[in-house]
């Protein structure tokens, strides 16, 4: 079986996130005896083809329609390469992009479909796959009738993948760009404040929640000890729907999924849908206010107190120590 994986790139190398789906993809091949393609699409991004054949052989659908690649565009590229290369199984992280833009690649494919899948495994001569569900309170083993199949995987349950040995072969794809639909209009991407790293590849991640009480204060003490730790940032949804934090930050079953090293709960309560976010974190640290806050079950370390005198002190102590 061949086993296309798609990749994402933010026009300088891989994303974390793609890395790990790779560590499955590899998994995956190993139990069926398959064979990995890689699919890679922008422009001007000979460099992130070259890091990718590292993995694997490479298609690389590289042309200016595909600067700003929009869903529509995206999954009209990976449908016709799970074509060309005869893909019985298409594989991408289950990214904010990659449930755009693959879950819209499955559509025209036809098939089956699998989001947020943590392992694979041969069960009775069938490729089985542990899927997690209900805020990943429940994981379920299923088996997918259809073809060509298709997975997204949670990035935060695997390790990412390393390079193999010999590099693979990069191929151009041919892409008419008339072809490609045009239903999407590209017009502006955010960007991240204080070029802090992105909240799903921070190895650290600093995150307030219901006890910050508006923008200022929380760019003042979440950003300020995000900065002083090299840390990226993250929220709660009550922060989101408060309009203190863009939905970008939000971390949950609705938001990013995380697993950083370190996981710096503030002022969060603890609620199942925040937990889902982030359980996979290596460690987490909770200060809050409420001695009773679920947080603190789940939590390695736990500090009860105010985040307004704590925080300004953590600020204090780490800028003194560099």
């Amino acid at each position: 079986m061949r086993i296309l994986v798609v990749l994402e790139h933010d026009e300088r190398g891989l994303r974390l996130a793609s890395r790990c789906a790779l560590t499955l993809a590899r998994e995956a091949a190993a139990c069926s005896d398959g064979e990995l393609e890689l699919l890679v699409m922008g422009y001007e991004i000979g460099f992130v083809a070259q890091e990718a054949a590292a993995y694997a052989p490479v298609y690389c659908a590289d042309l200016p329609g595909l600067q700003h690649c929009t869903a529509d565009r995206a999954a009209k590229v990976i449908a016709d390469a799970a074509r060309d290369c005869g893909a019985g199984l298409v594989m991408g992280a289950s990214t904010s992009w990659g449930k755009d833009c693959v879950g819209r690649a499955g559509g025209l494919l036809g098939g089956a479909m699998a989001t947020d899948v943590t392992a694979c495994a041969m069960r009775d001569g069938i490729l089985a796959w542990r899927r997690a569900m209900f805020a990943g309170g429940v994981g379920a083993w299923i088996a997918l009738e259809g073809d060509p199949l298709i997975v997204t995987v949670l990035p935060s349950a695997f390790d990412p993948a390393e390079p193999g040995g010999e590099a693979g072969e990069v191929t151009q794809m041919e892409v008419e760009e008339a072809t490609l639909p045009n239903q999407i209009r590209f017009e502006s991407a955010g960007t991240k404040s204080g070029g802090r790293p992105d909240v799903t590849e921070a190895a650290i991640v600093v995150s307030g929640g219901r006890a910050i009480r508006n923008s200022d204060d929380y760019e003042r003490l979440i950003g300020g000890l995000a900065d002083q730790m090299g840390a990226g940032t993250g929220s709660s949804r009550a922060l989101v729907d408060a309009g203190i934090t863009p939905n970008e930050l939000q971390v949950g079953q609705t938001g990013k999924i995380v697993a950083p090293d370190l996981y710096l709960a503030i002022g969060i309560s603890g609620a199942v849908q925040h937990l889902a976010g982030m359980k996979n974190s290596k460690v987490v640290a909770a200060i809050n206010s409420d001695p009773e806050a679920p947080i603190f079950e789940f939590a390695d370390y736990g500090l009860v107190g105010d985040a307004y005198e704590i925080i300004p002190e953590l600020i204090a102590t780490l800028s003194d120590d560099g």
